[in-house]
């Protein structure tokens, strides 16, 4: 059995930082570790733990958490000491420190190994168009009729949107200025990505624009009605704070500074109403936590004087996320922990599901992990962090097979609903947040990595299948539990995985670094290769729509028995756009998933891998994939864009929302794609 410390945290180099810092300077600190690792018989790792206060991926709080409350030791203990945990295998605790050992260097950048980040290279400043004068003229009163008639167009043009903000000095030259990237470039031409990086700026633009326009504060925009709709009495702050780090990494200051004006003087989280915690905790919370991280860690990107050090005003992220985060933490006062599917803003308290039979989504229950540690680094309360760690305690404790758990958990017991494998929908971010945990804390946290490699492993043994006419790789679902029969269906939520893949592959930084660190393994060689075929599966479900854009869900026609074939048959680049083309037939929509709701799975996965491993393919899909939205869900006059009902017919037939997350998403991730690498 595995000796469990609950997630190696008391026994971590990160909490022995956390404890030494309590005591004394950094310098003091490393010596204690040093103390520590030397009782353990760690020496090989003595040399670098002098420097583990300044590599780790959160640097010391000025509030540091207690972690030697009465209660949490005896947590520890009962959990801890027991020696007992359900997922059935033995390690001792030395073997445990064996998995921590060998600090690993702080990853600097992520993507590009550098210590330089240029600021975009775009600008967002007011501009003033100066009146003509008006002179008096002997026939005024037919002028004036031309004035009114005029005032009357110029009024209507500017009803849908003709023109865009007037606290511009200098307005984009076209206020979709990416209609000219879609007339398309010449042939043989060399690819301007900096250009195309700013038409992918100007599509963000319009789209918030025309939010501001005709849905300003409201949570919900329905840009071809051009009407806005609140989620909560007094709204949320849906659309305006999920989009903040977005305006921030595209340098649009006015923008930024109107959004911040409407937090600060509009936004009240004091609203007697039930809201989703999942949704909640990712979109507000996360995003008043991104917009604190840029505003603090990069003050000249989009710099607001407010925002700078000694306002009374400084913090107004962070207060607002502490606000709101101590509304919904309500929602984990559940007998297990486990947190309820809502929370009452006004109460505190947790709402169970109403469908579902009351249980809460696995996914959603261990998908507030990194804001509430983040937070807990930031306020220096370690009640945050040890509710959200409980939580995958709880999940663990259910003795998850291969790896792979149920999508619907119990609130009140802790206890899995059903045997309902899959990871699209209610499944997907368990998975992603186990390897981003592990990130998070600078690989400190093993125990995270010991899951997400348990459950890719299962994934392997399960879920992979292999399309029968282009070999495609397919993730399935197995709907009636492991043992039962594999369905080749992937939601677009799974294609997350790619990305994530990678970055567990690599530990966040390149392949090639990470191919030259010494310690590239035969399991990293084949994740990479899982990583390349699901994102070229996840790419085919884009070519297989008639617009490019891929449908919700997405079925596959598979040999029989559905196994995964020892080989990836052959690479599709679907060049052959002909309907007969073979790759066409391994792709199955149903009539109930052709629309498509802007989501951001997979060309976040094409940032990751052309990031990752420098492959200049994974950049010109993630253009391509721009282009077609740019095509087929533009509202057109300047309104914005839309999500699509009907993703599989020309011209789509098109809804009417503007999902918060394409201003954050699909938008940022374009972005950057188009960007330099030290962006």
């Amino acid at each position: 059995m595995n000796v469990r410390d609950p997630f190696n945290l008391r026994r971590s180099p990160a909490f022995a930082v956390l404890r030494g810092s309590l005591q004394g300077t950094r310098a003091e600190t490393a010596l204690n570790l040093t103390r520590q690792l030397l009782e353990t018989g760690a020496e090989k790792i003595i040399t670098s733990s002098r420097q583990i206060a300044d590599d780790m991926s959160f640097s010391i709080p000025k509030k540091i958490p207690s972690f030697d409350d009465p209660q949490r030791q005896l947590e520890n203990h009962a959990w801890g000491g027991s020696g007992v945990s359900s997922r059935g295998t033995t390690a001792s605790a030395g073997g445990m420190q064996e998995k921590l050992g060998g600090y690993y260097e702080r990853n600097k950048n992520y993507f590009d190994g550098g210590s330089s980040r240029d600021l975009p290279l775009y600008k967002d400043k007011p501009y003033y168009a100066a009146a003509k004068s008006r002179r008096h003229r002997p026939l005024w009163r037919k002028r004036r009729v031309l004035a009114l008639v005029g005032l009357f167009v110029m009024g209507v043009l500017y009803l849908f949107g003709f023109w865009g903000r007037e606290d511009d000095k200098k307005k984009d030259t076209d206020t979709a200025g990416w209609k000219k990237w879609m007339r398309g470039e010449k042939a043989g031409a060399t690819v301007n990505w900096t250009e195309r990086q700013q038409s992918v700026v100007s599509a963000f633009t319009e789209s918030w624009d025309a939010y501001e326009r005709y849905a300003w504060g409201y949570d919900e925009f329905h840009p071809v009605s051009q009407k806005g709709k609140q989620m909560t009495p007094k709204g949320m702050g849906w659309i305006i704070v999920d989009a903040l780090d977005t305006l921030m990494l595209m340098n649009l200051t006015s923008r930024l500074s109107t959004a911040r004006t409407w937090i600060d003087t509009k936004l009240d989280y004091d609203q007697d109403h039930e809201v989703n915690t999942f949704e909640t905790t990712i979109r507000m919370i996360g995003g008043l936590l991104s917009a604190h991280y840029l505003s603090t860690e990069f003050p000249n990107m989009a710099s607001i004087s407010a925002d700078d050090p000694g306002n009374k005003d400084e913090d107004l992220y962070l207060e607002k996320a502490k606000d709101l985060a101590d509304r919904v933490i309500g929602a984990f006062d559940s007998k297990s922990g486990v947190p309820y599917a809502s929370v009452n803003l006004h109460t505190f308290r947790g709402v169970q599901s109403h469908d579902d039979g009351g249980a809460s989504s696995t996914a959603e229950a261990a998908t507030l992990q990194l804001e509430y540690k983040y937070l807990s680094k930031l306020t220096g309360e370690a009640d945050y962090w040890e509710r959200v760690e409980n939580v995958i305690k709880v999940i663990d404790d259910n003795g998850a097979q291969d790896g792979l758990v149920p999508i619907y958990i119990y609130a009140p017991t802790g206890k899995f609903r059903g045997d309902n494998i899959r990871l699209g929908s209610r499944g997907d971010s368990y998975y992603e947040y186990l390897i981003k945990q592990y990130l998070q804390t600078n690989k400190q946290e093993a125990v995270y990595k010991e899951m997400w490699d348990e459950a890719l492993d299962g994934v392997r043994k399960h879920l992979l299948t292999q399309s029968e006419h282009s070999g495609l790789t397919v993730l399935g679902e197995k709907q009636n539990g492991l043992q039962g029969e594999l369905t080749p269906k992937m939601d677009h939520l799974v294609c997350f995985m790619p990305g994530t893949i990678a970055l567990g592959a690599t530990g966040g930084i390149s392949e090639a670094e990470a191919r030259k660190s010494g310690s590239w393994s035969p399991r990293q060689e084949e994740d990479m290769k899982l990583a390349r075929e699901l994102m070229e599966t996840c790419w085919g479900m884009y070519k297989a729509m008639a617009t490019g854009l891929a449908a919700e869900i997405t079925y596959f026609h598979v040999t029989d028995p559905k196994e995964p074939k020892s080989e990836f048959t052959k690479s599709n680049d679907f060049a052959d756009r002909s309907e007969n083309a073979a790759w066409r037939k391994d792709f199955q929509i149903q009539s109930n998933d052709v629309h498509n709701l802007q989501r951001p799975e997979t060309v976040e996965s094409l940032f990751y891998m052309w990031r990752i491993t420098g492959d200049i393919k994974y950049r010109e899909w993630g253009w391509e994939m721009f282009q077609s939205f740019m095509n087929h869900t533009s509202v057109g006059l300047g309104g914005g864009f839309t999500s699509l009902r009907n993703a599989n017919v020309i011209p789509p037939v098109k809804g009417d929302n503007m999902e918060s997350f394409w201003l954050v998403s699909p938008v940022s991730p374009m972005n950057v794609d188009s960007s330099a690498n030290t962006l």
